[in-house]
């Protein structure tokens, strides 16, 4: 539907290329598709000396989707998406085992011109949470709430608004309940190459930061992106397919504030047969 993005994906196109993919531990993941709507999806990842993995399980019947993830800690996580409860939304419910109180209901309900999200905690002091954008796909303005019903009080208030062009997209979001103010801005230099800057500014403490990276394109296999923040730190990435779905990745980063630290490395491995 050619409508305003939920709020939480404003600004979402140059946080994904100034994060997404970066991995500094080492981690493998193996994803199965079957014929008849079963996805199964293994994941490790070796942090420092530690080792930690998950089993995730996804059914589709349907409008109904069904995921469970089983991690190593025993720890089971569900959830049953329904889609088109009524017209142009969908309903999830979500919990987690022993958790009792994880319990967790989300309604979205996607429009020409809005889109509003709303989440309530299932147990006897629930969080309450709503988001909703207006607009259209190339402008949207929202903002989001969220009240703890155990403290009486508001968890988060925030407000923001996007601009999408075919080839770049700008976002403006207060955050922080009021208290910092975040720009960021993605660029699409050529087919190939794509630009992202991200700056916010608290103002209780003057404090401002920022992060600039970029990613090219090498061949249609190839990725190389880069990123470089205020606090001196400086990372790249180098994704390739391998095969078709198949992706091998390799990241640095090196903090040059910390002489005497090693650059960090990591490499994932993902493979859909």
């Amino acid at each position: 539907m050619a409508g305003p993005a939920p709020f939480v994906d404003l600004g979402k196109k140059a946080k994904d290329l100034l994060t997404k993919d970066y991995n500094f531990d080492q981690k493998f993941t193996l994803s199965m598709l079957s014929t008849t709507g079963m996805g199964l999806t293994a994941t490790g990842l070796k942090k420092d000396q530690n080792f930690f993995g998950d089993i995730n399980t996804v059914y589709k019947s349907g409008s109904t989707t069904v995921d469970m993830k089983v991690d190593t800690y025993s720890n089971v996580s569900t959830k049953v998406t329904v889609n088109d409860v009524w017209p142009c939304s969908k309903a999830a419910l979500s919990f987690r085992i022993p958790d009792h109180k994880s319990g967790k209901l989300d309604v979205q309900y996607l429009h020409p011109h809005a889109a509003i999200d709303s989440s309530i905690g299932l147990n006897p002091t629930p969080l309450l949470e709503l988001s909703a954008t207006i607009g259209s796909k190339e402008l949207a303005l929202g903002g989001e709430i969220g009240f703890d019903t155990a403290s009486a009080s508001f968890t988060k208030y925030t407000a923001g608004i996007n601009m999408n062009k075919p080839d770049f997209s700008v976002a403006l979001l207060l955050t922080d309940k009021g208290q910092a103010l975040k720009a960021s801005y993605i660029h699409s230099v050529n087919p190939f190459t794509c630009v992202a800057a991200e700056m916010a500014h608290r103002f209780s403490t003057y404090e401002n930061t920022f992060t600039i990276g970029s990613s090219h394109a090498v061949d249609p296999f190839t990725v190389v992106k880069t990123r470089f923040s205020d606090n001196g730190k400086v990372a790249m990435l180098c994704q390739r397919e391998w095969r078709p779905k198949s992706l091998v990745t390799f990241s640095a980063e090196y903090d040059s504030k910390a002489i005497n630290a090693s650059p960090k490395m990591g490499l994932a491995l993902a493979l859909k047969p």
